[in-house]
């Protein structure tokens, strides 16, 4: 992991001012000597910077993210915690963690600090962005803030902006963060249960019923009347557990709330004219048992992109199915590469 130390101020779009900035990033590749051969992956809620971990399989020569043939950048997103600004960075104002008093960031900010990254990697142009899901969100606000440094865009199981729908679904994970009632304590783990039980909601989502029902039936000699917890149960504990460990609350929500602005068409004449005015060549890809982002979404969405082109996954993985269709994204994504006009 590498850290761009920003040594200025940062006014978020809130009007607070960060005094400095620290982006974790990760690299693969080179960068040729036209500086144009970068790809640029945003990353989802919870992930770090490190695409070649969470995203298996797609970092390899001979696949969309290959190290050979392109540069490819991850950063961290800034309110996260892996290594960029975020809730657990110190406040220089009292020299302790921020923990809940972190200020709001919207995706806008999270861009524009990863535009600093970028001029401070010397990337002339970015071949393509990609992003799926929250990640998503990013590419299109990178888009759409500085449409002349980007080739194209690869937008997966996400949206222009944050639907109802997908606020219901954070709310309903911050309602049980801020139940625990050691929320606000000034300390890394306070909330644990709190996150432990947004986590579990949040999966039912992202994964839907036909992935739950695929995989998380009782094996056979399963026995329930008598002790054994539904496999379910404890896919759901374990699960809550897990990111429990590598996460935490204040973060957790920072990201969430941040999810919540996600609107490119904020100051830009609404979601269709902002849409209408990214002209990069685009692929939108959908995913069938998605229940966050719905195929019909998705088609909307490539349909107000003005060279846009729209592909389809059949997956029972539902939203999580970009992590877990990896062969199929690589035929997709590569296909897509294939057919962008050389220079």
């Amino acid at each position: 992991m590498n850290t761009f130390n920003y040594r200025q101020s940062f006014t978020l779009e809130s009007g607070v001012t960060l005094p400095s900035l620290e982006i974790a990033y990760h690299t693969y590749g080179t960068l040729n000597s036209a500086r144009d051969n970068c790809i640029w992956v945003c990353h989802a809620l919870t992930a770090n910077s490190d695409v070649a971990d969470w995203w298996p399989h797609t970092v390899e020569k001979g696949l969309f993210l290959d190290p050979d043939k392109y540069f490819i950048v991850c950063a961290n997103i800034i309110g996260s915690c892996y290594g960029s600004t975020g809730p657990l960075s110190v406040n220089p104002a009292d020299g302790n963690p921020w923990y809940d008093e972190f200020p709001r960031v919207t995706v806008r900010d999270v861009v524009r600090a990863h535009h600093l990254l970028a001029e401070h990697l010397g990337i002339k142009k970015v071949f393509s962005i990609i992003g799926a899901s929250v990640g998503g969100f990013q590419a299109l606000e990178w888009a759409a803030l500085n449409p002349e440094s980007i080739g194209s865009i690869v937008l997966i199981a996400t949206e222009a902006e944050a639907s109802p729908w997908a606020v219901a679904i954070d709310e309903t994970q911050r309602m049980a963060i801020f139940s625990d009632s050691t929320y606000g304590e000034k300390r890394p783990d306070a909330a644990a249960a709190g996150l432990a039980a947004a986590r579990a909601i949040g999966l039912l989502t992202y994964r839907g019923p036909l992935g739950y029902n695929t995989t998380q039936r009782n094996l056979p000699g399963h026995d329930v009347i008598r002790k054994d917890l539904h496999r379910a149960q404890t896919y759901q504990r374990y699960q809550g557990e897990k990111l429990v460990r590598r996460f935490d609350a204040y973060s957790y929500v920072t990201i969430l709330n941040m999810f919540d602005t996600h609107n490119i068409g904020r100051d830009r004449g609404g979601l269709d004219n902002a849409l209408a005015s990214l002209n990069m060549p685009a692929l939108v890809v959908g995913i069938t048992t998605d229940i966050i982002f719905t195929c019909e979404d998705m088609r909307r969405l490539a349909s107000k992109l003005p060279n846009a082109s729209y592909k389809e996954i059949d997956s029972p993985f539902g939203h999580d199915g970009f992590l877990v269709e990896h062969e199929l994204l690589n035929s997709i994504i590569i296909d897509f590469f294939n057919s962008l006009p050389t220079t």
